[in-house]
């Protein structure tokens, strides 16, 4: 990295001579304009609209205009204003750093101490670190009067330039002054949705989307020419994007929901289920292999009274006798038993109503619920 400034943090009577490094870079792909008829390079010159000459940019001075009148200010005349003169960083206030609006926050630089003893560096550093604040800070760079506030990362003193406070417009919304009304139960799935999407931050684990696609862009274009075809490239149609259905809120919630809770559960093994399902879905046994279809109802049978801990005989067969994908509802009906909690959890399944119908009025529930499990758990769940 290269200084691009020297001076002095000012620390009481404490002086900290510091070179300043500008903390941030841009990695965006430049690009130009050229002419589209024949990709001839546009460039723009400094041309005078009195003698229309073009000017080199060291004959150019800055200006001002006021009711008509031009004030013309020479490069030597800006410098000699005391303020661009300064090389000194003056430390001005001490704050807690809660009290300081990111939307504020300019421009990042790194201080180096530019002595031979970085005692005083270190002394500042750790004044900081003591009082666990943010001290404000007064200096001129780039023909401005800047403010900031020097804080520390990872040992090193930073200096984040502010902007000043009338620089920063006021946010007056006629439209958030209507009476909102929010539900209950819309502010109970915001905050389940904030909950299932809660994590720690991790700058690495995002990337600049449009920067690698425009690299790609560039790459197919180097290779293919204007043969390029970016629906082909990218998987979609040029300009798409952003579009969608306009849902309610309460089920763009839900569906929100629904989305995180299944991506975590495919995460971990299980089924996805539905915020709408009942408590006692289980979807185990809908996914056994069709060379046991006898056992299968059994053991299915058996591990659903296992986990409830009641007589969940009826809520086991109908697992085995329903498709893999439709055994939500997680109820089975047992294995030759015709009972009030088999009648009911076939009514609940709309899709496996006719399987589970046709078991209960067979004395031979067994050889139903094979037979269906030979034929529909061909998809695992």
């Amino acid at each position: 990295m290269r200084a691009i400034w020297k001076g002095a943090i000012a620390f009481g009577l404490v002086n900290v001579p510091v070179k300043v490094y500008s903390a941030t870079e841009d990695h965006d792909i430049s690009l130009h304009q050229v002419h589209n008829a024949d990709g001839g390079r546009i460039r723009y010159q400094r041309r005078c609209e009195v003698c229309s000459q073009v000017i080199d940019y060291s004959d150019i001075e800055k200006a001002y205009e006021e009711d008509g009148r031009t004030v013309i200010l020479a490069k030597d005349e800006l410098k000699a204003i005391p303020a661009e003169n300064s090389h000194e960083i003056e430390v001005v206030q001490f704050v807690p750093s809660e009290q300081l609006e990111p939307m504020m926050f300019e421009k990042s630089y790194y201080l180096e101490p530019d002595s031979k003893s970085p005692k005083a560096y270190v002394l500042l550093r750790r004044a900081l670190e003591d009082t666990d604040r943010v001290a404000i800070v007064q200096f001129a760079l780039r023909e401005k009067t800047r403010l900031g506030a020097l804080r520390i990362k990872d040992d090193v003193l930073v200096l984040q330039s502010l902007l000043w406070p009338d620089e920063v417009r006021e946010a007056n919304f006629p439209s958030l002054e209507a009476d909102v009304r929010i539900s209950a139960q819309e502010r109970d799935m915001s905050a389940a949705l904030v909950e299932s999407m809660a994590a720690d931050f991790d700058p690495a684990s995002f990337t600049d989307d449009y920067q690698v696609q425009l690299r790609q862009l560039i790459e197919a274009k180097l290779e293919q020419g204007e043969s390029l075809d970016t629906e082909e490239t990218f998987g979609v149609e040029a300009g798409e994007g952003g579009k969608g259905e306009v849902i309610d809120l309460m089920e763009a919630l839900k569906r929100s929901l629904d989305r995180k809770r299944g991506g975590s559960d495919a995460a971990g093994g299980s089924s996805g289920k539905d915020s709408g399902d009942e408590a006692g879905s289980d979807d185990e046994g809908a996914a056994k292999p069709a060379r046991e279809r006898s056992t299968a109802a059994k053991s299915t049978a058996a591990a659903a009274e296992e986990s409830t801990g009641t007589a969940g005989k009826s809520s086991a067969a109908k697992s085995t006798g329903t498709k893999a994908g439709t055994a939500k509802t997680g109820t089975a009906k047992s294995s030759g038993t015709k009972t009030a909690a088999t009648k009911s959890a076939a009514a609940k399944s709309g899709t496996a109503k006719s399987a589970v119908a046709k078991a209960a009025d067979k004395p031979a529930a067994k050889t139903t619920a094979a037979k269906a499990t030979g034929t529909r758990a061909r998809k695992p769940a």
